[in-house]
């Protein structure tokens, strides 16, 4: 059984794989990518049992056959030639894999097809069509604000809220919230489920530019088909937290300030900043913003002013700089708004509209009480 392909292709579609098979692998098996060739077509499957990626790349081949092919010492191979034809001959009684380039030959040991875990199939799912573009800037825009701890499943990957043409995503780790909507949506359908990290990683790493993307989704897993990839993730089994009653209504204090500006100064002062609480202050009066920190332990602090339009009663507040400089590094338009309530309540921040209509994007910010 033999197959030939391009280097440099199958390199692209091992990369595009890779991301899927875990560093600590329950099963060996789970360290190769599975190769299965049918009708002169090569499909490439890695899994970690909660992540599958599938890609197909043409190759010339006479014989339809599956088998496991060591992931890490294929992929540094590969890496290590340049481009050009390399056949694949797998002896049937062993499993054992030569490989053959313009250079020389390589030798290692397969695994039977067969004893690879199988990947969930799309049944009994329901189907929307999206974007990729609109995909991608979803995930770019929430990922960052997912939370990291295991005690709470559900914060720990992205929400999608789909509503016919409308898709919501909001990610929140307690400390922020970020919220963008869409109506670039194709589907009949109103539900939602919740995406892990490592699954959106991937497919923001996989996602080509200006495609459509067919996301399916059952009650166990989601199903992401784009080109010749598809990506399968079980779905996070909890409840998402109600994140509207988190978000403030009533905001009267509101500031538009040059997002480069105000990222920028943040760093600066961030460097002054208690190292644990990361604690910045904002002192907002007409037209000015003072950006303040200080670190008490080591008689630190700094100070900056910049301009800004302020419509509201004079406040002082305090926040995290990492999270707002994350948030503001999300954000594309050149001024964004700031609205506040009281000193103790979240802030929100948006964008000052520009471009794209199909999209309306909040994040949330919660305060850092002042030390006085």
């Amino acid at each position: 059984m033999k197959f030939s392909v391009s280097s440099s292709e199958l390199l692209k579609q091992l990369q595009v794989a890779n991301g899927a098979i875990g560093s600590n692998p329950v099963l060996p098996i789970l360290e190769d990518y599975l190769f299965k060739i049918e009708n002169k077509k090569l499909t490439i499957t890695a899994t970690d049992l909660e992540t599958s990626i599938s890609t197909t790349i043409e190759v010339l081949s006479d014989d339809d056959f599956a088998v496991a092919v060591p992931a890490k010492i294929l992929l540094e191979t590969l890496k290590a030639l340049p481009q050009q034809p390399v056949t694949f001959s797998i002896d049937e009684s062993n499993n054992g894999i030569e490989i053959t380039s313009s250079y020389g030959k390589y030798k290692l040991a397969g695994e039977k097809g067969e004893d690879f875990p199988s990947v969930p199939e799309a049944e009994s799912v329901d189907t929307v069509k999206i974007s990729s573009d609109y995909l991608l800037e979803a995930i770019n825009k929430t990922i960052f604000a997912t939370s990291n701890d295991e005690l709470r499943p559900a914060m720990t990957g992205v929400y999608f809220q789909v509503d016919f043409n409308k898709l919501t995503c909001v990610a929140t780790d307690a400390h922020k919230l970020v919220k963008i909507s869409t109506h670039q949506l194709a589907g009949e359908v109103a539900t939602s489920f919740i995406v892990p990290k490592k699954a959106l990683n991937l497919l923001k790493n996989a996602l080509p530019a200006s495609d459509t993307v067919a996301i399916s989704f059952n009650k166990a897993n989601a199903f992401f088909t784009f080109g010749d990839v598809s990506l399968v993730c079980r779905l996070i089994d909890a409840r998402y937290p109600d994140y509207n009653a988190v978000i403030p209504v009533d905001n009267p204090n509101q500031m538009a300030v040059n997002r480069a500006d105000f990222q920028n100064s943040l760093k600066r002062i961030a460097i002054y900043a208690n190292k644990t609480t990361n604690q910045v202050v904002l002192d907002v009066s007409d037209k000015s913003l003072t950006i303040s920190a200080q670190d008490l332990d080591f008689s630190n602090e700094a100070t900056e002013q910049m301009s800004c339009t302020f419509d509201g009663e004079p406040l002082r507040i305090a926040f995290n700089a990492k999270f707002l400089v994350e948030m503001l590094a999300a954000l594309d338009s050149e001024e964004v708004k700031m609205e506040f309530s009281t000193p103790s309540r979240a802030g929100i921040l948006t964008p000052v509209e520009e471009g794209d209509n199909n999209r309306e994007i909040l994040m949330l910010v919660m305060p850092v009480m002042l030390n006085n």
